[in-house]
């Protein structure tokens, strides 16, 4: 059974800003420096887009893990899908939407949606652990491309 995770954050920068830093894979690496995250895209480029994969491997939970994900939808500066293509979970899907709020704010929506192998004991592990662990990332995470999105505005 498939659980959803949503985390929503609002951001004073415009919504090209937001969706481009999201897209970064050094800025997604840098979000939380003690899973010493590294990622290795297949295009060669920094900033992805539709099509492009990407393998993450980073510390979590005491143990190292790697994850293969597609940009598998690309609608800037509005929305973008990454899908796990290998990796730890049975499925994975993230879709990240960019919302304008104003001239200069937009509303960041974070939606993902896991699935765990190991059927009905991967999914109480799911619901107790992995589900708010993952919850935690994704608001971290929002909060550094707040941060860096909100100081890329005020700088000239």
């Amino acid at each position: 059974m498939p659980t959803e995770i949503e985390v929503v954050s609002v951001v004073d920068a415009a919504a090209t800003t937001v969706f481009d830093l999201e897209l970064d894979v050094d800025v997604h690496a840098g979000s939380l420096p003690g899973s010493r995250e590294t990622a290795t895209t297949t295009s060669g480029r920094r900033r992805l887009a539709l099509g492009d994969e990407v393998t993450f491997q980073a510390r979590h939970l005491g143990r190292r893990w790697r994850m293969t994900s597609r940009i598998t939808v690309y609608d800037r500066p509005r929305l973008f899908v990454d899908e796990q293509t290998r990796g730890p979970f049975r499925a994975m899907r993230h879709e990240h939407r960019f919302e304008p709020v104003g001239p200069t704010r937009t509303r960041m929506t974070d939606r993902m949606t896991i699935q765990a192998p190991l059927g009905p004991i991967g999914a109480v592990v799911t619901r107790l652990l992995l589900a708010p662990y993952l919850r935690r990332l994704l608001t971290e995470r929002a909060a550094h491309i707040k941060h860096l999105a909100e100081g890329e505005t005020r700088d000239p």
